[in-house]
């Protein structure tokens, strides 16, 4: 069997008593933050200023 690529790739990470990541999705280069803390977490999209989210070029992520 092939082996799949990731779909998401951690580009930032802090650990510690929470946990804080950004994910790129590297289909279409939007960027997540994820943050769990506890039995508790959510991922939301990261936003500029004006409300569109941010993005990164998905070829950067190419390999």
């Amino acid at each position: 069997m092939a082996k799949k690529d990731k779909r998401f790739i951690e580009v930032y990470s802090e650990d510690g008593m929470t946990i804080s990541k950004v994910l790129v999705d590297r289909q279409i280069g939007v960027n997540y933050l994820f943050h769990a803390s506890g039995y508790a977490g959510g991922l939301t999209p990261l936003l500029k200023p004006d409300g569109t989210p941010v993005v990164t070029p998905v070829s950067r992520y190419e390999e």
